[in-house]
C-alpha cells in the first residue's frame, strides 16, 4: 500500500514559473495587443451598446400588444381608397 508517486522536475519548474510570472513579464506586440483588446476596446464596446440602448424601451407597465419602445413612432395615417 506504501505507492510512492513519481517526482517530475518539469511540474517543479512550471510551478515556479507560474508562480513568478510577474518578474519575468515583458510586454511583446502579443501582450500589448490583447492588453488594448481586453482593457480598452471591450470596455468602449460595452459603453457604446449601452449608450444606444440607454433609455430606448421602456418595460414597466406594459401591456400585451403595446410597444416597449419609450417613444413609440406615431401610426401612420389611414389612406381611403377613393
Amino acid at each position: 500500500m506504501g505507492g510512492h508517486l513519481r517526482h517530475d522536475p518539469a511540474l517543479d519548474r512550471w510551478a515556479a514559473m507560474r508562480e513568478n510570472v510577474y518578474q519575468h513579464f515583458k510586454f511583446t506586440r502579443t501582450a500589448t495587443r490583447q492588453v488594448v483588446a481586453l482593457g480598452l476596446l471591450f470596455p468602449l464596446t460595452i459603453y457604446a451598446v449601452s449608450a444606444v440602448y440607454d433609455n430606448k424601451y421602456d418595460w414597466a407597465g406594459k401591456l400585451k400588444g403595446s410597444s416597449l419602445l419609450r417613444n413609440p413612432p406615431a401610426p401612420a395615417p389611414a389612406q381611403d381608397d377613393e
